[in-house]
């Protein structure tokens, strides 16, 4: 046969070329059926293959598919692919949008007023019943090839640029750029201040206003260019910018220092140190004057009990409330603290409480850029509203020490929405709180709050 004699010439040929084979004393009938047996095996398993190529979805489909859902799935994969690479086109990759709205509401007794706050215009500047809050804010945020990230936030009548000119919309508008590696950056743009331990975001606040050193002892922002530093635990962040204007005046080149350093002990615990040093605007000589400040801040959470803190000192030259005899301005001079404890009542409801001190009762008072309040017409010598000056008829070379005492909850309703109540006490140890509808003058005033926070 023409298969034997094909197995015949195989098996001589094995022999020849494997000499041990032969030197064996192997026959070649056993040799030939060797070679069968494995001819059939062979066989066996193209059969095999062949029936489950057959079993194979087609090409890009999954298991248990028909050849109609396998082409689908192509489809969608291929427009998906598409969406992606326009997305990316775009610019739209690696952005995120995100934002926070707070309605509020709030009772003023010796303003004699309530009602609803939200996106008024803030032209009576850092007043403790209209500072920040009542706001509608979009931020935008951009991670680029490398690492850089590009940073846009909005806030009409509440952010920096409202507080700066009146009209600017723009709370942030920065850059941070990697300076090899991403422990090293360069930061450069309009930035809020970073000073104290509360937030001015009310996603982060826990009460609706905001302590006394925020509103009265803090620059608003930064104009400028710095950089910031990563070591461990530490995060180190200084600039060399304008406070609280985009550009400076003519006659005016002397920018400020700032700086911020930051320890996190763990998620739960750290400190921080703030400073500014510098010409910064005066209300008194209409232009910038010598300003120092700095601050020291904390937080310490342990299981519901949540704990926070900051002690402030600074100065200004030429930025008292009242001039001398001479009528030269005076220099401001003031230290202060504010403390903030919470209490997870349940997970969703937190009872709050905060207190603030602000001494100020050097050259008549006067806090950072907050002055220019004398009328020698009317003969006050004090801010009427916020509590800050001598007050009507009392010594003019002794200002008004501050504090405030405020009460409140917060309740969660779901992951991205609050409600927050409160009540505030605010006084002094004189009588400069203005009664609007007798004209006279109280130490103390009375202050009910109430906003509902929704961001996403």
């Amino acid at each position: 046969m023409k298969m034997h004699r094909s197995l015949t010439l195989l098996a001589t040929a094995v022999a020849l070329a494997y000499p041990a084979l032969a030197g064996a004393q192997t026959t070649n009938e056993q040799l030939l059926q060797e070679l069968r047996e494995l001819k059939s095996r062979v066989g066996e398993l193209e059969k095999k293959l062949k029936d489950t190529e057959a079993k194979l979805p087609p090409a890009g489909a999954s298991w248990g598919m028909t050849p109609d859902q396998a082409a689908e799935l192509n489809r969608l994969t291929v427009k998906a692919d598409a969406a992606e690479d326009n997305t990316e086109r775009l610019g739209f990759k690696d952005l995120k949008i995100s934002g926070y709205i707070e309605p509020t509401y709030i009772w003023n007794k010796l303003q004699n007023r309530s009602g609803f706050q939200f996106l008024n215009q803030q032209s009576d500047g850092y007043f403790y019943d209209t500072s920040y809050f009542g706001a509608a804010v979009l931020d935008l945020t951009k991670e680029m090839e490398g690492g850089t990230i590009w940073k846009l936030t909005l806030s009409p009548n509440r952010g920096v640029g409202a507080l700066i000119d009146g009209k600017s919309i723009i709370q942030e508008a920065s850059v941070s750029v990697p300076m090899g590696g991403l422990q090293t950056r360069l930061i450069a743009g309009q930035i809020p201040d970073w000073s104290g331990y509360e937030y001015q975001q009310p996603t982060l606040n826990p009460f609706t206003t905001h302590n006394l050193l925020y509103d009265f002892t803090l620059p608003a922002g930064y104009t400028g260019v710095g950089l910031t530093q990563q070591w461990d635990k530490w995060l180190f962040k200084g600039m060399v910018a304008n406070v609280n204007a985009p550009i400076r005046v003519s006659g005016e080149k002397s920018p400020v220092i700032v700086y911020r350093g930051d320890y996190a002990k763990g998620e739960f615990s750290g400190f921080g140190f703030a400073g500014l040093h510098g010409k910064s605007p005066n209300a008194n000589t209409g232009s910038s004057t010598t300003a120092h400040l700095f601050e020291v801040d904390g937080f310490f959470t342990r299981g519901e009990w949540t704990f926070q803190g900051q002690a402030s000192v600074g100065k200004q030259k030429d930025a008292a409330i009242t001039p001398d005899a001479d009528g030269n301005w005076r220099d401001a001079s003031w230290w202060g603290v504010s403390g903030l404890m919470g209490y997870m009542v349940t997970p969703r409801l937190q009872a709050l409480v905060r207190a603030d001190y602000i001494n100020n009762k050097k050259n008549g008072g006067g806090l950072y850029t907050y002055n220019g309040f004398y009328n020698p017409e009317e003969g006050k010598f004090n801010d009427s509203r916020n509590g800050i000056g001598p007050g009507l008829d009392a010594d003019p070379n002794r200002g008004a020490n501050r504090y405030a005492l405020t009460f409140g909850m917060k309740y969660a309703i779901n992951p991205q929405t609050a409600v927050k109540v409160e009540y505030r006490l605010d006084g002094a140890d004189r009588a400069v709180f203005e009664d609007v509808k007798t004209g006279d003058f109280k130490r103390r005033n009375h202050l009910l709050g109430t906003s509902l926070v929704v961001a996403f």
